[in-house]
């Protein structure tokens, strides 16, 4: 059995932001049931003990939302000594937390570091772009509780990386956004386009980013990376470490470079498991973790008919140079928002236009990788 992560929502859908482009909040309302409440101590429990009873030799748990941290310190007090009792076979145990920081003080800093989290905190760059989307319920921007937080992960040690949503406005400012994150010594950086809202046509709203900014900021971006790395600093993007791990013959760990989808195994407060973060839906519910087994969940008929459909290819990838390094992309992007039928990625001429610029460069880096032996510690094996 190869190593399994899974993806808990102990909060369901409940947050202390209103962050205008969450993806979350838009599929959870999409539900009969929009919010499953906060996890009971029974459901974690029962989720601990099955994946660690189906683990062979690695399990990664990670928790995400909506908020995890509203579920209080004592939840995840909880988890870890959950994960003491049931781990009977002694697989290894990573933990992971997404978080907007907002509740983090140094009591949270504390534990995180004492139990060896790896945290993934939202920040989208400088203030004038962060506070933009990224708002409380009072529409006031969070940067300056985002930025006391990072003060306390480095005081207390804690193991983070910076996760940031690319908006149009964020597009805007691909030079000024990377240098924000060099001058903090951000290390481990990942991005991930923004989604627009299910049932909505692509372009509608004025976070939407569109396929020609895309274009022009994953070029800008990995320009400034590109420079780092000759210069002998190396960033960790998760995207672009991907990229190289293809290059060099190495099975990506980015789902949405796999050419198809897989089971997830994401876990709602009720203990629901759907496939992916992404269709946590009434439609692609697999079942309840309190009455099956994690085998059972992912030889549904339900599992089996999400990875099948995934298959599609669009006409236009027949063929493609880049098939082999763009595999079209993450299916939401690859998803018509009316028909739900699987076809082109929204943003195809982006990854096209970006690899045809890259590739020469991507190949020089997983070249000098090779010749320095840096693949071992190269921060292109170290992502969230």
């Amino acid at each position: 059995m190869p190593p399994i992560s899974v993806l808990i929502k102990p909060a369901s859908s409940k947050c202390n932001l209103k962050c205008e482009y969450c993806f979350y909040h838009d599929v959870a309302s999409s539900r009969s049931v929009s919010d499953f409440g906060f996890m009971s101590p029974e459901t974690i429990e029962t989720i601990i003990r099955k994946v660690l009873l189906f683990a062979s030799d690695q399990a990664t748990f990670s928790f995400q939302g909506g908020e995890p941290t509203l579920c209080g310190i004592d939840f995840f007090r909880h988890v870890v000594e959950l994960q003491k009792i049931f781990n009977v076979n002694n697989v290894k145990i990573n933990n992971c937390i997404q978080t907007n920081g907002i509740l983090i003080d140094k009591e949270w800093a504390s534990f995180l570091h004492e139990h060896n989290f790896l945290v993934g905190l939202s920040l989208d760059g400088p203030q004038k772009l962060h506070d933009r989307y990224r708002v409380d319920s009072k529409k006031k921007g969070t940067y300056e509780r985002v930025a006391q937080t990072v003060q306390l992960f480095s005081e207390y040690k804690v193991d983070y990386n910076i996760l940031f949503v690319v908006t149009e406005a964020t597009a805007r400012y691909p030079d000024e956004v990377y240098s924000y994150f060099k001058k903090r010594d951000f290390r481990f950086l990942q991005f991930i386009p923004c989604i627009d809202p299910n049932n909505s046509k692509r372009g509608e709203h004025e976070y939407s980013l569109s396929p020609l900014s895309y274009t022009s900021f994953l070029k800008r971006f990995f320009d400034n990376w590109y420079a780092d790395f000759t210069g002998g600093r190396q960033v960790s993007i998760r995207y672009f470490d991907n990229l190289v791990r293809i290059v060099m013959g190495i099975r990506p760990e980015m789902c949405s470079l796999l050419g198809s989808c897989g089971c997830q195994f994401v876990f709602e407060a009720d203990g629901s498991v759907y496939p992916c973060d992404f269709y946590v839906t009434d439609e692609w519910k697999l079942g309840n973790i309190r009455e099956k087994e994690l085998l059972e969940l992912s030889s549904s008929e339900t599992c089996t008919r999400f990875i099948e459909s995934s298959l599609s290819v669009a006409p236009k990838c027949n063929g493609c140079k880049w098939r082999v390094l763009c595999k079209g992309g993450c299916r939401r992007d690859r998803e018509d928002p009316y028909s739900k039928k699987i076809g082109q990625n929204y943003y195809c001429k982006s990854y096209y236009e970006f690899l045809n610029y890259a590739y020469p460069r991507l190949v020089n880096i997983a070249r000098n990788i090779r010749q320095v032996s840096l693949l071992r510690t190269s921060p292109v094996t170290r992502v969230y």
